[in-house]
């Protein structure tokens, strides 16, 4: 979160310099000059910050509000994001959803799409000069991005060059293999902020400096309940379930269930129609159903959205991407949750609403994953608590009946709805997130 991140970012000492992010003046020693040092002479601190997807944008908006108030010099901010960034003073060289894609088979379509973006980004962070470039998540634009930077500023062979930071280490404990590959990043990134505990320590072992920060959605625990919450390890949000049912004149048979199809399009092209059919056969066996479709800040996919539920097999109620009153006012008036693997998950977790979790990919992208993963679930809960305390319906697996079933079960099962809340309490928020 972000009182973490700043707090792994700042000198306790006094003086308005020494209170500047301590990771840029220790990490950013290029040559003989500091970050600070540059930005000093400059005048300006100048920032090249690039997000992918919905996540990052919200994380890179926070940082960049972050860095205004800790930098002791102006800051001017040049790169790739979203809504959420550019409220914080970011014009991106191009909508951000033009990199927002994943997987291996699914790039393909994109690709001489991509190398056109990364090669406009390069060249736009070079014209720039900034004296630190910060990419967020999005690890296969972001790693090539700062792997051309590095080889172009070699060459050219400057006395001075930005400093790398990484945003959101790469689920290298998810895969086969995939810690070894972390001592190559330590050529082209100079510092991971981790957002899982145990990241650290993995990365500093193979020779990559990295710093824990917490996990960023407990930025939203902050912003509810920093007045009336005595701890934040507590870990839960509440929003006005009451609130959001007068709002929509829902009656009180009614069984309201979010759904959360995803933050890129070619995720919720594929999910939606999935979850529309779960719908229509899950109307067959209650009463009254109504769904709240929670749209990610993407125009493209809030687009795609309004479009596709003309169609919707049941009353459907459209919470907008970025409003996170909104968003918890509906997970509260909600019985239970259908999402697609992601960060969607823990939110769903710290609301205490029970979920479900779903996922599809091209089908040799699936068979790759079942090939190349060394743990046998994808939802980051199921992950930190060694257990699919959520169900998970992947792959073959995610059909229209098998997730009306388990959304049948869930909602019947005061049983399985506790076992849910419980887990949420005990691992997810402390001991997992937080530690």
């Amino acid at each position: 979160m972000l009182k973490m991140l700043s707090r792994a970012l700042t000198i306790v000492s006094s003086g308005p310099e020494k209170r500047f992010p301590r990771l840029f003046r220790r990490c950013a020693s290029l040559s003989s000059r500091t970050v600070l040092d540059n930005a000093g002479k400059d005048g300006e601190l100048r920032v090249f910050i690039v997000a992918g997807e919905a996540s990052g944008d919200t994380i890179g908006s926070r940082l960049m509000a972050s860095l205004k108030k800790l930098s002791p010099t102006p800051v001017r901010f040049a790169g790739v994001g979203g809504f959420m960034m550019s409220k914080e003073g970011l014009e991106s060289l191009f909508p951000m959803e033009d990199i927002a894609v994943m997987g291996i088979l699914e790039l393909l379509p994109h690709l001489n799409k991509i190398r056109v973006k990364l090669k406009t980004t390069t060249e736009a962070a070079l014209l720039f000069q900034p004296h630190v470039v910060v990419t967020v998540d999005s690890k296969g634009f972001s790693f090539r991005l700062l792997k051309q930077l590095r080889a172009r500023y070699s060459r050219q062979q400057l006395n001075s060059r930005p400093a790398h930071f990484h945003y959101v280490a790469p689920s290298f404990w998810a895969w086969k293999g995939g810690e070894s590959r972390l001592k190559n990043l330590a050529t082209f990134v100079d510092h991971v902020f981790c957002i899982l505990p145990f990241e650290e320590t993995a990365c500093r072992s193979n020779g990559l400096d990295a710093t824990f920060v917490g996990h960023p959605i407990l930025e939203d625990v902050l912003k509810f309940n920093l007045e009336t919450q005595t701890s934040l390890r507590e870990c839960k949000i509440e929003g006005n379930g009451d609130k959001f049912l007068n709002k929509h004149a829902i009656s009180s048979g009614a069984t309201v269930i979010s759904l959360l199809p995803g933050s890129r399009l070619q995720e919720v092209t594929r999910m939606l129609s999935i979850f529309s059919d779960s719908m229509k056969q899950l109307k067959d066996s209650l009463h009254e159903i109504i769904t709240v479709i929670h749209l990610a800040p993407n125009q493209h996919v809030e687009n795609y959205v309004r479009g596709f539920i003309h169609k919707w097999p049941v009353p459907a109620i459209l919470i907008p991407g970025g409003q996170l009153d909104l968003k918890y006012d509906a997970f509260s008036a909600s019985s239970v949750a259908l999402c697609t693997s992601g960060t969607a998950a823990l939110e769903l977790q710290l609301a205490r609403l029970p979920c479900v979790v779903a996922y599809r990919a091209h089908l040799l992208t699936e068979w790759l994953i079942l090939y190349k993963a060394k743990i046998p679930y994808i939802s980051l809960p199921n992950i930190l608590m060694g257990s699919a305390i959520i169900p998970e319906a992947l792959f073959q697996a995610c059909t229209p009946t098998n997730l009306s079933s388990l959304l049948m079960e869930l909602i019947q099962s005061k049983e399985l709805q506790e076992k849910q809340m419980v887990a949420a309490e005990k691992y997810i928020c402390k001991r997992s997130i937080l530690e």
